[in-house]
């Protein structure tokens, strides 16, 4: 029997640390191997280097040379926002898979010239969205694909955390100042905000549940503390046929909800033409209204398979298999979801409700 192939995985790009979780699936994967991480600052791979075991000579502070000297099959990419569509360009040409750290792209066009940069290779493109992974929103999904609660009307979306800067292990922290956001990336015109951080997840996942259906038209409102080049908030209304959908993002919620759960919730309540679905962040039970059970039912979430378990684990089946990159990870889905954060972001800028854009 012929040896197992393993895929040769660099890492590059530490802009978003969300690279750390990636790497670490790579690391346990009996099928992958890490060949080369590379970001301009060292200092941000550190972690990586030892939870991952990574040796010297697979470092790198130029990409380029990461790529050309370790060659993998698979680039995991995770810079900043608006640098999306940049990096798949650039890593692209060397026949690379990619998998990309969310959200999608800033904005429809970048997004349009990754699938661009990948059609011309043929090779796979892959989004990661760390919620699709979350066991509530799978069973979720199983239910409302198995006509559990009927014909699927409304999705409604709280998420966010308290800054995406906040100073993580430290109790003492406080909320970043003002000079804090306005050095981050995260908080940057181009690409920054609330909005586009968590909103994609919201208009994604929503696209999903739906099966791809998209809404007809968007009104969104924006708000932040004053000074702040980006949104902390945004409040986003979608039509979906004769019904509304709505998707709440936040910086600046009470606790980060995988601590505590703040309120609101973060998560999703699905609303059915025969029931309804509460599945939120990181809980181990959903609870679910049917006819049967108009007092709400909590049932215990599904448990992940393979190869289902984490999205390294999953694209590298795929590439594997042949089997397309579905759901959230597609980028046809994605797409979607990124018609609806850019319209949302047009309609909170003229203040008017939008037909969503092509």
């Amino acid at each position: 029997m012929p040896a197992r192939k393993k895929w040769r995985i660099a890492g590059i790009n530490f802009d978003f640390r969300h690279m750390d979780h990636l790497l670490s699936h790579a690391h346990t994967a009996r099928n992958a191997e890490i060949v080369g991480i590379s970001h301009e600052d060292s200092k941000e791979m550190q972690d990586a280097i030892r939870d991952c075991s990574i040796p010297n000579d697979r470092v790198f502070t130029d990409w380029k040379k990461c790529i050309e000297q370790t060659k993998p099959d698979v680039v995991i990419l995770c810079p900043a926002s608006g640098a999306h569509a940049d990096w798949v360009e650039k890593v692209a040409p060397y026949k690379v898979h990619v998998l990309i750290e969310k959200p999608f792209a800033a904005n429809l066009a970048q997004a349009d010239r990754m699938v661009a940069a990948m059609k011309k290779t043929g090779r796979k493109l892959a989004i990661n969205w760390p919620l699709a992974w979350y066991p509530p929103h799978i069973t979720a999904h199983r239910l409302v694909s198995a006509g559990r609660i009927g014909d699927l009307q409304e999705v409604h979306f709280y998420d966010g955390n308290r800054s995406p800067i906040w100073e993580r292990g430290n109790p003492k922290a406080t909320p970043p100042t003002l000079a804090q956001k306005k050095a981050s990336w995260f908080y940057d015109a181009n690409g920054g905000g609330s909005l586009i951080d968590y909103l994609g997840y919201g208009s994604t996942l929503a696209t999903w549940y739906f099966d791809g259906k998209k809404p007809t038209e968007i009104t969104a409102v924006t708000a932040g503390a004053r000074g702040v080049p980006a949104d902390e908030q945004s409040v986003t209304t979608a039509r979906y046929g004769e019904w509304l959908s709505t998707f709440h993002t936040r910086w600046g919620t009470f606790s980060d909800p995988w601590e505590h759960q703040p309120q609101p919730k973060c998560g999703f309540v699905l609303k059915g033409s025969r029931g309804t679905i509460a599945n939120y962040d990181y809980e181990d039970t959903i609870r679910v209204q049917t006819a049967r059970h108009p007092e709400g039912k909590v049932i215990a979430v599904d448990k992940p398979k393979r190869p289902r378990t984490n999205p390294v684990q999953y694209f590298l089946n795929c590439l594997e298999t042949g089997e397309p990159i579905a759901g959230p990870l597609s980028p046809k889905i994605a797409r979607i979801g990124q018609q609806i954060v850019d319209t949302s972001a047009l309609s909170a800028k003229q203040k008017k409700t939008l037909k969503l854009l092509k």
